[in-house]
């Protein structure tokens, strides 16, 4: 029977991986996706605006959030000051004022009572209904992933063409592509919401916007990373975000970490760093500002990903919000802090000139926040039903498969030392996992 299942899987993720190649193969439209000449390239790098720099970009993309920001601080330092909170009156808008900064005192024995009457209305699976659930949580974080890696990388490293002649132009503003994804996932948790009893939300609004901030900031810094480092060294990069999430833990909130999870981060260290020295298309271009400027926004992405994690699950234990809340407050404080600083850029009037000029983009765009915003549902449902260590195991095969797509799809060779670095990251996720799930076993 374990024989059987297992046979099933394998061909189950066979049949996953072709679907997934025929369909990325016909939307990524691989005619238009082979490398110009080197030197029609340079050409048009030589005629880029001083504002697509990647710095030049990021500071106006923080003064744009700051625009909206600051004067919220500014609010909430009033409210607090002037315990405006504390004046008779009941209005819609001291209401918001309250649930934005203090949230809302909801009866605990009322919450712990609907949790219960949620979880009691659950009914006991079988077996074999487990193995389905499982798979189909499996297929749907593989679908949608390994369809919104591959396209990432077409949409940020490739250029767009009308002919063969036309040596293309690339879509330089990832903070779009952010956009676009926050308001598509904002849209998916509302409706989600609308379907899904939900507990009393507790929290101050302005609580989600700090995790907003640092989402919106990784996720910049994920697409940024594309122009300069290449699909597989940010796959690996990812896999290696254990490392600042244990050193953010640290210092957001005071955790101690075994023996172990030192050793399983400095081989995933160990691996990065023998991929990065003997893979010849790591890094897009030469010289030492694309090394420097690749690694800083690596760095920068890691950094901001690990506060994100910390500081949810801050939240979540102290507010214990549903997933569904948690993911609709930091898309609409991301949807909100972006939206502000494209149009103070003029970036939507730009973006859609783009998908006029090349309309394959708006459908790449469309799908790639479509697979990101269902793949955040899958994310959430795959943790509520079998755990975090089964939802590690399933995301460290979709990271290897995604390296293997992107491979076959754009061409990256991979050396057998690289390789070999790739076998050792992904066998001390693994090692992570199951150490984790034997902890839990013995308690």
């Amino acid at each position: 029977m374990q024989r059987l299942n297992s046979t099933s899987a394998m061909r189950s993720i066979t049949v996953l991986m072709i679907t997934v190649l025929v369909l990325v193969k016909g939307l990524s439209g691989q005619e238009h996706v082979d490398q110009v000449k080197e030197s029609e390239i340079k050409s048009q790098e030589l005629e880029k605006p001083w504002t697509d720099f990647w710095l030049i970009r990021l500071i106006m993309n923080l003064f744009g959030y700051a625009t909206v920001m600051v004067p919220g601080f500014i609010i909430i330092v009033y409210v607090r000051m002037s315990n405006y909170l504390d004046k008779p009156g009941s209005g819609y808008i001291q209401r918001f004022v309250r649930l934005f900064v203090e949230g809302s005192a909801s009866d605990k024995f009322g919450s712990e009572r609907l949790n219960h009457d949620v979880l009691s209305k659950q009914p006991e699976r079988s077996f074999c209904q487990q193995c389905v659930l499982l798979v189909f949580c499996s297929g749907g974080l593989l679908f949608s992933y390994l369809i919104w890696g591959v396209l990432q990388e077409r949409v940020m490293v490739y250029r767009y063409k009308d002919a063969d002649s036309d040596a293309g132009e690339l879509f330089a503003n990832s903070q779009f592509i952010v956009f676009a994804n926050r308001i598509l996932a904002l849209a998916v948790a509302c409706i989600a919401m609308f379907f899904v009893k939900q507990k009393p939300h507790e929290a101050p609004l302005y609580k989600y916007s700090y995790s907003s901030f640092s989402n919106i900031m990784s996720s910049w810094c994920q697409y940024e990373a594309l122009k300069f480092v290449s699909f597989p060294v940010q796959v690996l990069a990812k896999a290696s975000k254990v490392i600042p999430v244990m050193l953010m833990g640290k210092l957001v909130s005071h955790r101690s970490y075994s023996a172990f999870e030192y050793f399983t981060a400095l081989m995933i260290s160990v691996g990065l760093f023998l991929f990065l020295l003997t893979s010849e298309d790591s890094l897009h271009g030469t010289g030492k500002v694309t090394t420097v400027s690749g690694i800083i926004i690596l760095v920068g992405y890691l950094a901001f990903d690990a506060f994100t994690s910390n500081w949810q699950d801050q939240l979540f234990n102290t507010y214990r919000m549903s997933s569904l809340q948690m993911m609709a407050g930091v898309n609409f404080f991301s949807v909100l802090l972006t939206s502000v600083s494209l149009f103070e850029q003029g970036a939507f009037q730009e973006a859609a000139a783009f998908m006029r000029r090349h309309p394959k983009f708006g459908l790449h765009t469309l799908v790639l926040s479509s697979t990101s915003a269902i793949g955040q549902l899958f994310i959430y449902y795959t943790i509520s039903e079998f755990g975090p260590v089964t939802f590690t195991i399933i995301m460290t095969i979709r990271m290897g498969l995604a390296i293997l797509l992107s491979c076959i799809i754009y061409n990256h060779s991979v050396m057998l030392v690289g390789a070999g670095g790739i076998c050792v990251v992904f066998a001390a996720v693994f090692l992570r996992a199951y150490h984790s799930w034997r902890k839990k076993s013995r308690k």
